[in-house]
Formats: structure tokens, C-alpha cells, sequence
């Protein structure tokens, strides 16, 4: 059986690696400015594909104000999103996975509203996580907090992978399985990210971490129970090509559930013997590989052990 903190330090180990080459979309600008991204690295600028220029956050009120220090980078061309996070540091909604896990695993207990309070603290506090970029649910969020919602109802339908990065964390600090954890997972989740698909693919990823929690081998677990996002005779199709092919032509490396779903199980699929591979494989497909590594890495983390090298050289552990 494995641990499942397991998990969690997989999630965090795929997106400390994929940090410095977040969104790049332009495979041979990665090569040529970070090489091979094996080991962990430091984000640079300029970032060739950032969209930073075209971004706008203007809090309403000063209870929206979640950019801080970092709001006067944005509308700024090349600006790196991680620009100042360090090498093994993770992105915003890692860090954020880290705290859920800490606060979870302390109070013996998940309480969704325990949780809205800290987020809104942590995302309002200077300098707590100094992450260039913030993502749109986050702003959308802290809109209708700024509007009078209460946190409960201050969620969106939003549609990207990004709603998946804590399920690790969840599933690292509570020890209850089966629907019980299923339905907290879709619970926790629809809290900021309250989209069919991304629920769906939510509950999907649990059920996945719980089978191989309790001995299902990795690859017969994402056909059992992501069987509307994965296919044993697809993924042996795909897997006689490139990975940058299957991520790039047939699926895209952007942030969409509908494709970076699909595209994280193919990884975990593909690379479930050797977490190193899987991991470094992810990195190199580029666009959101932050948040597809929230599933590769625990997949992984869970099939296989973690070699030290990568715990080790993370910023922050759980």
C-alpha cells in the first residue's frame, strides 16, 4: 500500500520542474532558453510567450487586492509569470495545496469553510506567496468577495486544470476513502472551480489515487476509472509517436480540462514505471504543464518511489 503523501510531494516535485518553462507553447524557444529541464531550475525573463501585457486586474475594493507588489508587472511585455520564485519553489496554487494539506492534516478534518477563510487570508496577505501571475479564478473570486458574496458562493464555472492542484493534498491529509472522499474532493473543488468537466475529471483523478492506494496497478486504474478521458487502444496508438505529437496535434498543451485532462493520464499512462521520466516528459511539452503535473506527478508518486534527489531539492515540503 502506498503512502499517500506520496501524492502530494509528486504534485509539487512535476510543478517545481515545470516552473521556469510554465506556458511556453513554443517548444524550441523552451530548448533554447532552459535546454533540458531535469533537474530545477530558476524562471528567467523574458518569457517569449507570456500574455502578462494583455492581462488586467483592477481590484474593486482593497478586499480584492490579491497582486500586491506584482500588479505593476502586469501589462508588461516578457514578463516571466514565476519571475520571482526560485529553483524546487512552487507556483501559486501549489503553495496553496500546501496550506490546505497543513490545515487538514493539523485540524484531523476537512471543513470547507475553515478552508475559504485561509485562502481568502493567504491571497490577501503581501508578499505570502510572491507568484507573478495569479490566475482568473483567483480573480474572479476575490471580484465577488469585493461584490458582497459570501466565500461560499463566490466560485465560478471556471474550466482549467489549475481546479485540480489541491486533490492531491486533500487526499495526502485525510485518511477516508470511497465515495466519502470522492464526494469531498467534488465538494472542494466546485468551491472555486464549479465546471461539470473539471468536477467530473476531479472525481476521476480520486478514484484513480484511491485504486492504486489500495494496489491496482496505475495503468489499469486510469482505463477503470477515467474511462471517458482515456483509452487503452488510443493511448498504444499515441504512444508511437512523440510526446510534444500527442501533446501539440492531438490533444493541446493548454490549460482546457477537456484536453489537459486527457493529456496529464496519457503521461501517467505512458510513464507509469519511472516517475523521473514522466515527470521530465511533462515539462517538455510545455503550455500548462504546471498544472498537468498536479496529476502526473501524484499518479506517479503513487506507482513509484520518489528518487531523493527530487524531494530534496524542493523549496518547502509537507
Amino acid at each position: 500500500m502506498s503512502n499517500r503523501l506520496h501524492a502530494l510531494e509528486g504534485a509539487l516535485v512535476a510543478d517545481a520542474l515545470a516552473m521556469p518553462v510554465h506556458w511556453y507553447y513554443d517548444r524550441i524557444a523552451l530548448k533554447r532558453d532552459y535546454g533540458l529541464v531535469d533537474h530545477y531550475l530558476a524562471p528567467r525573463n523574458p518569457h517569449p510567450d507570456s500574455i502578462l501585457h494583455r492581462s488586467i486586474y483592477k481590484p474593486e475594493f482593497p478586499v480584492a487586492d490579491i497582486l500586491h507588489d506584482q500588479a505593476k508587472f502586469w501589462g508588461q511585455p516578457g514578463i516571466h509569470y514565476h519571475q520571482q520564485l526560485s529553483a524546487g519553489e512552487n507556483t501559486l496554487n501549489f503553495q496553496l495545496a500546501c496550506a490546505l494539506y497543513h490545515q487538514v492534516h493539523t485540524a484531523g478534518r476537512y471543513d470547507a469553510n475553515a478552508w475559504l477563510r485561509l485562502y481568502v487570508d493567504c491571497m490577501r496577505l503581501p508578499g505570502w506567496h510572491r507568484d507573478t501571475y495569479v490566475e482568473e479564478y483567483h480573480r474572479a473570486f476575490f471580484t465577488n468577495l469585493a461584490r458582497g458574496k459570501k466565500f461560499e458562493d463566490c466560485g465560478v464555472a471556471d474550466v482549467h486544470i489549475g481546479g485540480l492542484a489541491t486533490v492531491p493534498a486533500l487526499f495526502a491529509a485525510m485518511n477516508s476513502g470511497g465515495a466519502e472522499f470522492i464526494g469531498m474532493v467534488r465538494r472542494h473543488v466546485a468551491l472555486t472551480h464549479n465546471c461539470p468537466e473539471v468536477l467530473e475529471a476531479s472525481m476521476a483523478f480520486a478514484r484513480i489515487l484511491l485504486a492504486v492506494e489500495t494496489g491496482t496497478g496505475l495503468r489499469e486504474a486510469i482505463f477503470e476509472h477515467a474511462s471517458g478521458w482515456a483509452g487503452e487502444r488510443k493511448f498504444s496508438q499515441w504512444a508511437k509517436e512523440p510526446d510534444e505529437a500527442v501533446i501539440g496535434q492531438r490533444l493541446s498543451p493548454a490549460c482546457y480540462i477537456k484536453d489537459a485532462f486527457p493529456a496529464a493520464l496519457y503521461l501517467s499512462w505512458k510513464y507509469a514505471d519511472n516517475f523521473s521520466s514522466g515527470i521530465i516528459a511533462n515539462t517538455h511539452c510545455g503550455g500548462d504543464n504546471c498544472h498537468r503535473g498536479a496529476v502526473v506527478g501524484a499518479l506517479l508518486g503513487m506507482e513509484n518511489e520518489i528518487p531523493a534527489r527530487w524531494l530534496e531539492g524542493l523549496k518547502k515540503r509537507p
